[in-house]
């Protein structure tokens, strides 16, 4: 018989107590979990919609606000009855928004994982070929399943991500600011199957509730904007940066002639741009961290940070035959602890010879664990606003993700060269 895995720590990072909800992230006890009433349908008795003024808060509208009501019950069940009509329900909801908390992300581990980067660093093109991998390709290399929590997740994937970028092979949009409204998240559940080591073991499925949430660029200019609008980086339990190599000044004389045309309207080649540089962007977050973990200035925070530079496929012509970004996983359902050091340093290299040192001085600074990363999403140059004539052919997309499972506990890390 297999059963879900315990909460998954994080060495040096202190487990959550409860449940934070992946729309308000407020932090709420399983005993203050509500229900909603299941309703009327048809022969079924149940109670009638009304307006849920909570939920219409935070939408920002009336419109899909009406439902069966609310009512407070032990969290701690699965199931309970509506006090109004009698009949069991097993729609939870968030005791803050109102949102519903879907069962699978109540009943295993959860890691909210937010995704950060300037302006133009390809955020919403990565997040829809970094689940495209898991579904498939990584997700038959690591014997897992990759599964929408609730409709309003596989509605956006498929709306917002899937059909634009993979199917009709157009770029996709700016990701808007959340001044605009809020945000829906995409909520997830990961489960791999692993068998331990050892005489009588046995397989095992080890589950984990996967929340990301990507940022507008804009919401990084200025400290007010994200104390107002990105509250969900103080709940994050890992961050993942992207970074426009095109911005960064010393890469820009060899890596600017290698993109065909001219940039995109509002783009803002060396970061001179309010939500351009990349270290404002990260120094921004940081702040944001601190509040959430209470650390003095100089004190490392305690989150796992990736870092990484995206469009390595233009850099990578430039780079030495035997640079580590030449080469590709290995593919073996584990960590390669040394390929990943070696494209740490890899990475390394070249911020410094970029004269972007800073940004790892600064990381090594403010952070008790970060990694970097080179990776590519679409493998080729767009042309016109559409993906290229090879089509999408990522390249160690999903490394990041990698490295915060083996973070997270999901995920074994090996060195094939015994070290």
């Amino acid at each position: 018989m297999t059963r879900p895995l315990a909460r998954v720590g994080i060495p040096g990072v202190p487990s959550r107590q409860g449940i934070t909800c992946p729309y308000c992230f407020a932090s709420v006890a399983p005993q203050r979990i509500l229900f909603r009433c299941r309703g009327q349908s048809g022969r079924r008795q149940g109670c009638v919609p009304v307006l849920d003024e909570r939920l219409a808060e935070y939408t920002g509208s009336t419109a899909g606000a009406s439902l069966p009501p609310v009512f407070a019950a032990p969290g701690r069940k699965g199931r309970a009855d509506c006090p109004g009509c009698g009949v069991p329900t097993g729609n939870r909801a968030c005791p803050e928004c109102h949102n519903p908390l879907p069962s699978a992300y109540c009943d295993s581990p959860g890691r909210i994982v937010a995704l950060v980067g300037a302006k133009n660093a390809g955020k919403s093109t990565y997040i829809a070929v970094l689940l495209h991998e898991l579904m498939n390709r990584v997700g038959t290399e690591l014997d897992a399943s990759l599964v929408a929590c609730d409709d309003r997740t596989i509605e956006r994937y498929k709306r917002d991500f899937a059909r634009p970028l993979l199917e009709e092979r157009r770029l996709l949009p700016t990701t808007p600011s959340a001044a605009t409204g809020p945000r829906e998240p995409l909520v997830y559940l990961l489960t791999r199957t692993r068998t331990r080591k050892g005489r009588f073991a046995r397989p095992r499925n080890e589950s984990l509730a996967l929340v990301l949430f990507d940022t507008a660029g804009e919401d990084l200019r200025s400290r007010e904007a994200t104390d107002l609008h990105l509250r969900y980086l103080e709940a994050a339990d890992a961050i993942i940066f992207l970074v426009d190599p095109l911005e960064l000044p010393g890469a820009r004389p060899g890596v600017l002639d290698a993109v065909p045309g001219p940039r995109a309207a509002g783009d803002d080649p060396g970061g001179d741009g309010p939500d351009g540089d990349p270290l404002d962007v990260i120094a921004r977050v940081t702040e944001a961290l601190r509040l959430r973990h209470g650390t003095r200035p100089g004190e490392p925070l305690p989150v796992p940070v990736a870092v990484a530079l995206t469009k390595i496929d233009v850099l990578r012509p430039g780079l030495l035959r035997q640079s580590a970004l030449h080469r590709s996983r290995s593919g073996q359902g584990v960590l390669d602890l040394d390929d990943r050091d070696a494209v740490n340093e890899q990475v390394r290299a070249l911020l410094h010879d970029w004269q972007a040192g800073r940004l790892d001085t600064y990381l090594g600074q403010q952070y008790a664990d970060h990694a970097l990363f080179g990776l590519s999403a679409l493998g080729g140059v767009p042309e016109e606003g559409r993906v290229g004539a090879g089509g999408v052919r990522p390249y160690r997309a999903e490394d990041p993700l990698l490295w915060l499972l083996y973070r997270f506990g999901m995920l074994d890390g090996v060195r094939p060269g015994g070290a």
